[in-house]
């Protein structure tokens, strides 16, 4: 039983890490602390669980990395502002998810920066899609993940964080897969945090 478990590890660490989810986005006046201890959690299975590839120089990942988020962050504009214009009521979700869970403070940013967002790289494209590559094709493994991904923002009762999550894990599980640079998509997703939450938020 444990062979079968530790060769099939999607069994137990996705019902892990959306229990996990679940747990941090409960309580808001902890999200922080819980979200970045999941985290914590999940970037060590990463690590122990997949090889972590970088291919690519540190110049390159920031000239890949950086206009990518920017047309990430063009997509989930128009987007967001397409469902507005159809008035299916994700504006008043989407400034409720920003204002509950965006960084207010220095330390926020920190754990953001160097805990939270390569925790989710690391496991949802460094572990969860390499795994799915065992059982599926590489063109079916990355929409795959991107979808499980997307669904982690459900968990905070934001549905239009679904769409979101998996158009954002599609362009960086792409990214991995091309480039092979664990760097690339933490400087792309950092930056798109960056732009969503501080520089213009929607």
């Amino acid at each position: 039983m444990l062979g079968f478990l530790l060769k099939h590890k999607l069994l137990f660490m996705l019902p892990i890490a959306y229990g996990l989810y679940h747990l941090a986005f409960q309580d808001i006046s902890v999200f922080w602390y819980m979200y970045t201890f999941a985290l914590l959690i999940l970037i060590s299975a990463a690590i122990v669980f997949s090889e972590i590839k970088d291919e690519l120089r540190t110049w390159q990942s920031f000239a890949y990395g950086i206009p990518a988020a920017f047309a990430i962050y063009a997509v989930l504009f128009a987007g967001y502002h397409f469902l507005q214009f159809l008035g299916v009521g994700s504006a008043s979700s989407t400034a409720d998810f920003l204002a509950i869970f965006s960084p207010d403070s220095v330390w926020h940013l920190l754990l953001l920066m160097f805990i939270v967002v390569p925790g989710e790289e690391f496991f949802w494209r460094g572990f969860v899609q390499q795994q799915l590559k065992q059982y599926l094709p590489v063109s079916i493994a990355i929409p795959v993940a991107s979808v499980l991904f997307g669904f982690t923002l459900w968990l905070a009762d934001f549905w239009p964080g679904i769409f979101a999550g998996t158009a954002v894990g599609l362009v960086l599980g792409y990214l991995y897969e091309k480039k092979k640079s664990m760097p690339l998509l933490i400087i792309t997703h950092l930056t798109l945090m960056v732009l969503i939450f501080i520089v213009f938020p929607f």
